[in-house]
């Protein structure tokens, strides 16, 4: 005997609808991903690149510097810039459908496509850890306070460079605590 199962909860009305909403999200995607763009340059600012997720060129920007590189290794450079920046394009592209056909359906498509996201690949660089992170955030506030002529010192939360103000002590910091220290860089993004 086979045994039935119920597609789901919902009538027979409510599941046609359903696929209909569908169908029209998954229609948009190719138009979500022909918005989606990413902005890349390398460390020394010569070579700025912006392609859409499918890579292709939207921009292309040189510093009269980036003539003094030779032809082989700016061909080079442009390249990889734009590799960083399809990237992004790529990813800004799966976080645009993810909002609207939800995680399960991008993943699927991602599947489908033979691109993952970025956040995802396994091979891709990790970010840093957290430690790593508050390491490098310490190294900072103490350079911070070394240039400002002052020394570093454990707050009372124990944090190097976490002062907090007299007026400050239910329990809140003060507004630009970390705000000239922070460094978004160094967090990843993952939907």
């Amino acid at each position: 005997m086979i045994e039935q199962v119920p597609v789901g909860g919902g009538s027979t009305k409510e599941l046609i609808e359903q696929a209909r909403t569908r169908r029209d999200a998954l229609s948009s995607v190719d138009a979500l991903m022909a918005k989606a763009t990413g902005t890349a340059h390398d460390v020394d600012n010569t070579v700025e690149v912006t392609v859409d997720a499918r890579g292709k060129l939207l921009r292309l920007w040189l510093a009269p510097a980036a003539a003094n590189w030779g032809p082989e290794r700016l061909g080079s450079l442009i390249v990889e810039v734009a590799h960083v920046a399809m990237q992004e394009a790529v990813q800004a592209s799966y976080n645009m459908v993810a909002l609207q056909l939800g995680e399960d359906m991008t993943y699927l498509i991602e599947r489908l496509s033979g691109m993952p996201a970025p956040a995802r690949d396994p091979n891709a660089d990790p970010g840093i850890t957290v430690e790593e992170f508050q390491r490098r955030r310490e190294e900072r506030l103490r350079e911070a306070e070394r240039r400002a002529g002052g020394t570093a010192q454990p707050g009372r939360d124990g944090v190097t460079g976490g002062s907090r103000s007299r007026a400050d002590d239910h329990g809140g910091y003060d507004d630009d605590y970390d705000l000239d220290t922070f460094d978004p860089a160094t967090l990843r993004s993952d939907r």
